[in-house]
Formats: structure tokens, C-alpha cells, sequence
């Protein structure tokens, strides 16, 4: 298995050619007229998959569940003719010249915010470091400072975190170093699976409301939504304003990050963000900040920090 993950790394290389650039890879997908691909991604997308369904077990198994509880929520394997997996496998090759702010079909690049995936768990393979994990109290830690095709660097998206109840907390992880080639292979529940906690509930864990069943399409569709819109929110400064960053004023604080209207029940959570309308719906829902997925007692926001645009 470290034989064909170094290979695929190497094919990385050679197929960019110092290009930075990313091809992504779906079991069953055909290639269409003209179209190349990476050598060794289908070998490569086997490897990482079938230690990403172990990764799974192991979880599992560490929250007193069978080991099997997932597989209903995953592809088949192997996967029926004519079928194209849900999972995916992402090759990338990127260096130290590329732009600021731009990115590679969801590899982030150094000035881009923090990020998280939408499946089960991710895997990623390079071969320098250059990812940095945010720990729960909030301070960043490379996580892959020993790289190399028989070192996997093991990430848990927000699939994970909602079929276990909030039990395995999301990852949120960065790019430090885009001098390298990986492999990130995502392992995603299809479409027709109900994501829902009830082995969790067996298992004797308590669960809070907020975690309802829900079609995996439209949990990954609302995830992605979630994602574009903070992303949008978050978007760094331009290149006119240099490397300076003011703090923030009370007045963009209170706004809505879309559209700069003020929001007449806007509310600054314990970690320092602020939401209104339908985004605050969406975090007393979840308990957790959107931006940063810190935990929030909905019960404390109503008390204080309260403020109407009128006193502003």
C-alpha cells in the first residue's frame, strides 16, 4: 500500500510538471474523449479507501458501537457496474507561486480560512508537511510534521460528527506549505443513506435534539451551503490594504456578512462571532458555532449580548 501511495504521489509530479494543479478521481467514473488522468489513482483510491473504512471501524469500535454500524451509509464494495462511488480521491500538486487567495477544486491555499469536510473522514498523503490542525482550545498544530507514503494524516468531517451526536469533533485544518504533492481521499456517505444517531442512542449516549435523521444529499447540500456562505463572510482583505488587519467595529459586527444590513437580533457568541437571522437559527439548532464550531448553550444567548441597530 506505502508502494502505490508514493507512486501516485510521484505520477503527481510528473503529471502537473511543476503546474499547480488538481484532478479529482471517482471510482466508476468513465474518462471522457481526450481527458488524462494521473497514473496508479485507481490503485491509490483502493488503498485509501479500504484504510479509511478500518479508520471508520476503529471509531467505532472506541465509541462501543459494532464495528459494521457505517458500512449501510457507504458504497458498496466493490462497487456495482455502471455506479459511480461517492467517495473521492484528490490529487494535487501545488508550489510556493500560487496566487493569493486562489485555490484548487477545494485545496485550500495558504491565505485561505480554516476549512472542514463534509463526509465521514479524510485522509490525506504527501509528501512534505503542510497542514495544520486547530485543537480544541483553539490553537494550531502541524499534524503531518512526519510525511510520506506510509504516514496518513487522519481528519473527521461533518458526516462523522452528526451520525455520532457530536461525539468525534470536526477537524478543521489549514495549508501552511504548498510546496507539495497529496493525496486527499474523503470518504462520503451516497446519497440515498439517512444519517441519523439511533446506534448512538443504543449504545446509551445521550443525544440533543439538534441532531435529527437527515438524507445524506441534502446534509452534504446544506454543509455546502453553510460553507460557501461563511466562506463569503470570511474573505480576507485586498491586496490595496496590504497585510494590515483593523478590529473590527461594532457596526460590521452587527451586520449581516451577505448583504451589510444591520441585524435587529444580532448576537455575539462566548468565541467573538456574531450572527442574526437565519444564520442565529441556524446555530441555536446546532449549538455550535458556524465559523469556528465552538460549542454554544442556546439557553445563554438570550440574557445578554443582545443589541438592537437602533442603540447603535
Amino acid at each position: 500500500d506505502a508502494a502505490v501511495v508514493r507512486c501516485a504521489l510521484e505520477s503527481a509530479r510528473a503529471f502537473f510538471r511543476g503546474r499547480h494543479a488538481a484532478y479529482l478521481y471517482r471510482a466508476g467514473r468513465n474518462l471522457e474523449d481526450g481527458e488524462l488522468s494521473p497514473a496508479c489513482m485507481a490503485d491509490a483510491f483502493r488503498c485509501l479507501g479500504k484504510a479509511a473504512r478500518a479508520a471508520l471501524c476503529a471509531i467505532a469500535r472506541h465509541l462501543r458501537l459494532r464495528t459494521d454500524v457505517f458500512n449501510q451509509l457507504l458504497d458498496d464494495t466493490p462497487l456495482p457496474v455502471n455506479e459511480v462511488s461517492s467517495s473521492e480521491l484528490l490529487v494535487a500538486y501545488t508550489h510556493e507561486q500560487l496566487q493569493s487567495g486562489q485555490t484548487l477544486m477545494g485545496c485550500p491555499s495558504r491565505s485561505s480560512m480554516p476549512q472542514v469536510d463534509r463526509g465521514f473522514v479524510t485522509l490525506v498523503a504527501s509528501d512534505y508537511p503542510g497542514i495544520e490542525v486547530c485543537d480544541p482550545n483553539g490553537h494550531w498544530y502541524l499534524a503531518d510534521g512526519v510525511s510520506g507514503p506510509n504516514n496518513l494524516l487522519l481528519l473527521t468531517g461533518r458526516a462523522l460528527s452528526h451520525v455520532t451526536a457530536g461525539l468525534c469533533p470536526i477537524s478543521q485544518y489549514r495549508v501552511t506549505n504548498e510546496n507539495r504533492a497529496s493525496l486527499t481521499f474523503r470518504l462520503v456517505p451516497h446519497a440515498n443513506a439517512i444519517l441519523d444517531c439511533s446506534p448512538i442512542l443504543a449504545a446509551g449516549h445521550c443525544i440533543r435534539r439538534v441532531y435529527q435523521p437527515i438524507p445524506a444529499s441534502q446534509f452534504m447540500d446544506d454543509s455546502y451551503a453553510e460553507e460557501h456562505a461563511v466562506s463569503s463572510h470570511l474573505e480576507e482583505p485586498s491586496e490595496s490594504q496590504g497585510n494590515f488587519v483593523s478590529d473590527p467595529s461594532l457596526r460590521s459586527v452587527l451586520s449581516d456578512p451577505l448583504s451589510g444590513a444591520f441585524l435587529e437580533d444580532a448576537m455575539v457568541l462566548q468565541c467573538g462571532h456574531s450572527f442574526g437571522g437565519v444564520m442565529l437559527k441556524k446555530v441555536i439548532e446546532m449549538a455550535r458555532c458556524t465559523i469556528c464550531n465552538g460549542e454554544v448553550d442556546p439557553s445563554s444567548l438570550f440574557p445578554n449580548l443582545v443589541f438592537c441597530y437602533e442603540q447603535l
